[in-house]
């Protein structure tokens, strides 16, 4: 009974005490606050969370046991499909366009080739 009685008067008095104005400002405040919110969090609410030491964190059903894969054949490779072949050559009635190059070690680069004059022509 003594404690209880101890315990509203400490309340009491805690309740009733004027409050002073806070020296600290700002960024302090927050900090302030943080800190007792962290000390209150750790003396407080922890052991009600917290599990016994003897307490396992998991339970196991038992060692796993495999067995060896049965033996399959080993794994065919193919070697991917040629490139589509390049039109290299492109005809036309005066002429035709040659592809050189293969676009990777030589740049591609296309050629006029005119057609010869037909023979009994007479050049101009």
């Amino acid at each position: 009974m003594k404690k209880l009685v101890a315990i509203v008067v400490l309340g009491a008095a805690l309740v009733g005490a004027p409050v002073g104005p806070a020296q600290a400002s700002g960024v302090a405040d927050a900090a302030l606050a943080l800190g007792a919110f962290a000390v209150f969090s750790q003396l407080f609410w922890s052991p009600l969370w917290a599990r016994p030491w003897y307490e396992p964190a998991y339970v196991t059903s038992g060692p796993v046991i495999y067995s060896s894969p049965a033996y399959s054949a080993p794994a065919q490779y193919y070697a991917p499909p040629a490139a589509p072949a390049i039109q290299r050559e492109v005809v036309y009635a005066q002429g035709r366009y040659l592809l050189f190059g293969d676009g990777v070690t030589t740049a591609y680069q296309w050629v006029w080739v005119p057609n010869p004059p037909p023979p009994g022509s007479a050049p101009q």
